[in-house]
Order: structure tokens, then C-alpha cells, then sequence
């Protein structure tokens, strides 16, 4: 690509596109011979269906079924019988020492992490939501008192 004075942006564009569509070797790079919007059209269409068998065969064709079990071994589902009393969760918390306002965004978040209804099943997202907001208000509660003890 040569540099000239005067050269408007779209040639220049041009040019670079044109030099990106050759590799390193000299050969041509293949490209798609499709419209993007017209196969995202098509999948949201409701048109293709893919079962879950079908889906789980190809994780299964992919890895080893050692690396799949540990894949799913590293993913933490809380059990379905968390408490919801204000006293557990606020154990759970470690709420009782007085800490930092930065301190008590990461126990929020790692409280989320774990327990968000939005990460859970849709079985367990009733008792997540009532979790989070006795979560969200017992920490509120611990950080103005923090705030005022100083």
C-alpha cells in the first residue's frame, strides 16, 4: 500500500479491504457466499429446530467425557434448600465485622454470583429472588451502619 497526499478515506478503505482478502502466501482468501441477515432471519424464524439430544451430541463429539465432567463439575448449583431467614443469610454474609463500602460491593457481588435467579434454574428462581433482596437489604443495613460508626 503506497502512501499518497489528497487520497479520500473510501480508497484508502478500499485498499486495505482489498489487501485483507489476500493471506501472507499470495492466495486468496475464501470468503461466504451468503447474507448474514437472511440465515439470522432464518434461525429466529422458528423454522430450524435443535433438540437437546442433539446438542449434547456434539459437546459429546468435542471433548472427552472426562473434560465435559469437569466442565460441569467447576459449575456450583447452590442446593435447593437455601434458607431464606434473614439471621442465615446474614451468617452466610459474615456480615458482623464492620467493614469497607468497598468491602460490601464484593460481598454483594459474590453473593450474586452464586445466588442470582437469573443463573438458577427456573425451579429454584422464586426463593433466589426472596434470597437477594434479604441479601441486598441486610448488607444496605450493615453498610449505613458502618457509615456511622465512624
Amino acid at each position: 500500500m503506497s502512501v499518497q497526499p489528497h487520497r479520500d478515506f473510501a480508497s484508502l478503505l478500499d485498499e486495505l479491504i482489498a489487501a485483507a482478502e489476500v493471506e501472507s502466501d499470495g492466495t486468496a482468501r475464501p470468503t461466504i457466499p451468503f447474507d448474514y441477515l437472511s440465515v439470522v432471519n432464518e434461525l429466529h424464524s422458528g423454522r430450524i429446530k435443535v433438540s437437546g439430544e442433539a446438542v449434547a451430541a456434539e459437546y459429546r463429539d468435542m471433548a472427552s467425557e472426562e473434560d465435559i465432567e469437569a466442565l460441569f463439575a467447576a459449575v456450583e448449583t447452590p442446593p435447593e434448600d437455601l434458607p431464606v431467614e434473614p439471621e442465615a443469610i446474614s451468617r452466610e454474609l459474615k456480615l458482623d465485622a464492620a467493614k469497607a463500602a468497598a468491602e460490601f460491593a464484593r460481598i454483594r457481588r459474590a453473593f450474586a454470583f452464586k445466588n442470582h435467579p437469573d443463573r438458577l434454574p427456573p425451579h429454584m428462581r422464586e426463593r433466589a429472588i426472596r434470597r437477594m433482596q434479604i441479601a441486598n437489604m441486610l448488607i444496605d443495613e450493615a453498610k449505613r451502619r458502618a457509615v456511622k460508626g465512624r
